[in-house]
């Protein structure tokens, strides 16, 4: 178990420094309009190819779920212990505030950073309202996660089915990742993650992170959404407990 909880920690770390790194450093470096900017389709990749590489890494060891609405999910889908959640969400939540901090030692690195906790998206945190990227509604905001969540545990129940191509579940994991990206950065910027979300929301502070409630409970929710609609889709397997 303890192997299992570090490569949980370690492959959440590199989500959300891989991931909120791209956003915070290279999406708009050198400024609007700079060709070396990786903008928002160069982040929503970034956020797949950290959960692809992650997966092949660790998948072996804990089944790589980084993030406590997919170790919901998947609990909910039949897929995963009950009495493994919380020892694994805060494993997952431990790994992501740290690379935050990690993140903003890096960023503060820069001159003239400065984290302008009224901005929407600020540190790559998520928010509703005033604080969505888009000025989304938190009716908008919850509705998005949730269905995105949903469709994420989908995803991730059918490219490990044991029915599945074999060795090709972190591809299929990390592009609907991608694509989740893709559809709600502009709405959220994406949470789909409750540990992602506290990490950031932390180093904020005000307004992201008091309404950092949203996305523990919309991806919670839109995760046990999805692992109980795969669970009836699907035939049954085995459930995951750590071995891939």
């Amino acid at each position: 178990m303890i192997k299992r909880l570090g490569a949980e920690c370690i492959g959440t770390f590199w989500l959300v420094l891989g991931g909120c790194g791209s956003a915070v450093l290279a999406a708009k470096f050198g400024g609007d309009g700079n060709p070396l900017g990786i903008g928002l389709l160069g982040v929503a990749l970034a956020f797949g190819l950290t959960v692809l590489t992650g997966a092949y890494a660790f998948g072996h060891i804990s089944g790589a779920h980084f993030n406590p609405a997919v170790s919901v999910g998947l609990w909910a889908g039949g897929r995963f212990p009950g009495r493994d959640l919380l020892p694994y969400v805060i494993a997952q939540t431990l790994g992501a505030i740290f690379a935050a901090w990690i993140l903003y030692q890096i960023a503060s690195g820069a001159p003239g950073f400065s984290i302008d906790a009224n901005a929407a998206g600020a540190f790559a945190s998520n928010g509703f309202g005033d604080h969505s990227p888009g000025g989304y509604s938190i009716a908008a905001v919850f509705l998005c996660e949730v269905v995105m969540t949903a469709m994420f545990l989908v995803i991730i129940m059918g490219a490990t089915h044991s029915n599945a191509p074999a060795g090709f579940a972190p591809i299929a994991i990390g592009l609907g990742l991608t694509l989740i990206h893709l559809i709600s950065i502009p709405v959220s910027n994406t949470s789909v993650n409750p540990a992602r979300s506290t990490g950031v929301a932390l180093i904020v502070g005000g307004t992201p992170l008091s309404q950092v409630w949203l996305f523990w409970l919309a991806p919670i929710l839109g995760g046990m959404l999805g692992g109980v609609i795969y669970k009836w889709l699907g035939p049954e397997r085995p459930a995951i407990t750590g071995n891939g």
